[in-house]
C-alpha cells in the first residue's frame, strides 16, 4: 500500500513554494506516496498547486480582517463549515501523516488530523511564529523551523532546525549566468541588480526605483525589475527611455534572475532570505513593515546581525535605496564580506530534512 501525506496551507507564495518543494523531495524519495493538498479556495495555491502537479481541494476558511469588518461576522461559519470539509476529506484520503506549512486552511486541517489521530508536523518558514502555527503546535509531533531561537514559541523538544526548503532549480545557479543574460537579454560585461517584492511587488520598493531611474541609467549598470502585476504599466511606461532597466510583472525563472544577479533588492519574506542566503548573493532588504508581528524585520535582522545583509527602512526606501544599491555593487570587498557571510547561513538540505520527518512520522 502506497503512503499518503496532507499537505495543508498557503495563502502566499511564502507558504505554497515550500510546500511544493516538501511534496516534490518526498516524491522523489519514494515515488509511490499519495499526496493530497488542501488549500484555502480562492487563494493563490489553487492555481499554483496543480500547476506543480498535485491535486488540491479548497476549503470556504478565510482570516479576520484586523480591522473592523463585516466579514469578520461570517469567520465563525466559514470555520466551522470548514472544519466539516477537512473531516470529510481526511476520511476519504485517509493519510499515513500531514504536514502543516502555514496560513487559513492548515487550522481547520491539522485539527481533523489531530482529533482522527493522524501525526502531523507544522513547517514555520519565518523567525516570528504565525498564529495558526503556534495554536497547532500543542498537537503537532515535530516543528521544523528556519531560525535559530524559536522554543520562545514552541515546545523545545519538537523543534527541528531545518531551514527552509525551495525549488530544486534555485539550489543549481551555478553555470547558469550566460544563459541567464540570454534569457533576459542582458549584456555579460556589465553589472546586475536584481529587484524583487515578493509575488506581488512591493510599493515602497517600485516608487523608490521609479524615483531614482536616472541614478540607474550608468554604462556599466543593468537592472531587471520585478515590479508586481499592479505596477507593471506604471514602471514599463517609465523606463522607456533606458535600455539597460528590463521590467516584469513577475519572474518565473528565477534561479536565471539569481545567477544574473551581482546585488539583489527584495522584501525579507521568509522564502526570499532563504533563497538570498543560498543562492549566496549581496542583498538590500526592505521588509514589509505591515507584515503580521512586523515578522519581516525580524527575517532580515536574522542576517543583518550576522553582517550578511544590508537593511533599510520602508520609509527610507525613496531616499536611501538607490543610492545603497550603486555603492555596493562599486564596492568589491563589502559584497565578498556579504557573500561569505551569507552562504554560511544557508540549510540546502532543508527538503530533504523535512521530508524525512515527515516519513518518520508514520509508523
Amino acid at each position: 500500500m502506497p503512503k499518503k501525506i496532507i499537505i495543508s496551507g498557503g495563502g502566499t507564495g511564502g507558504h505554497i513554494f515550500p510546500a511544493v518543494a516538501i511534496a516534490n523531495e518526498l516524491k522523489s524519495i519514494d515515488p509511490s506516496i499519495e499526496i493530497l493538498f488542501v488549500g484555502a479556495e480562492g487563494k493563490m495555491e489553487m492555481e499554483k498547486v496543480p500547476k506543480a502537479g498535485y491535486n488540491i481541494i479548497g476549503l470556504p476558511i478565510a482570516g479576520i480582517k484586523r480591522e473592523l469588518s463585516i466579514e469578520n461576522l461570517f469567520f465563525p461559519f466559514k470555520l466551522i463549515k470548514s472544519l466539516l470539509k477537512a473531516r470529510q476529506v481526511l476520511k476519504d484520503f485517509k493519510p499515513d501523516a500531514a504536514v502543516g506549512v502555514g496560513g487559513y486552511a492548515s487550522g481547520p486541517t491539522l485539527m481533523m488530523a489531530a482529533l482522527q489521530s493522524v501525526p502531523f508536523l507544522i513547517q514555520e518558514q519565518n523567525s516570528f511564529a504565525g498564529i495558526t502555527n503556534k495554536i497547532l503546535s500543542k498537537w503537532a509531533k515535530k516543528i521544523c523551523v528556519a531560525y535559530p531561537n524559536m522554543s520562545r514559541f514552541f515546545n523545545t523538544n519538537k523543534i527541528v532546525f531545518t531551514g527552509n526548503p525551495v525549488r530544486k532549480d534555485i539550489l543549481e545557479i551555478s553555470g547558469k549566468r550566460e544563459r541567464a543574460f540570454n534569457h533576459f537579454t542582458l549584456e555579460k560585461d556589465k553589472k546586475t541588480i536584481l529587484i524583487i517584492g515578493g509575488s506581488q511587488g512591493a510599493r515602497s520598493i517600485n516608487l523608490a526605483i521609479q524615483n531614482d531611474l536616472i541614478k540607474l541609467n550608468l554604462p556599466e549598470i543593468q537592472v531587471i525589475w520585478q515590479t508586481g502585476v499592479s505596477f507593471f504599466q506604471e514602471a514599463k511606461t517609465s523606463v522607456s527611455e533606458y535600455d539597460n532597466i528590463k521590467v516584469f510583472d513577475f519572474v518565473y525563472d528565477m534561479d536565471l534572475a539569481y545567477a544574473a544577479a551581482d546585488v539583489v533588492i527584495s522584501r525579507a519574506g521568509a522564502l526570499s532570505v532563504s533563497e538570498i542566503c543560498l543562492v549566496a548573493k549581496p542583498a538590500i532588504l526592505v521588509p514589509f513593515p505591515a507584515a503580521s508581528e512586523d515578522h519581516q524585520t525580524m527575517n532580515a535582522l536574522s542576517l543583518v546581525n550576522e553582517n550578511a545583509a544590508i537593511l533599510i527602512k520602508d520609509q527610507e526606501a525613496k531616499s536611501k535605496l538607490v543610492s545603497t544599491a550603486l555603492e555596493l555593487i562599486f564596492d568589491k570587498s563589502r559584497c565578498e564580506s556579504l557573500i561569505k557571510n551569507v552562504q554560511n547561513l544557508a540549510k540546502p538540505k532543508a527538503g530533504s530534512e523535512i521530508a524525512q520527518a515527515v516519513l518518520a512520522l508514520i509508523k
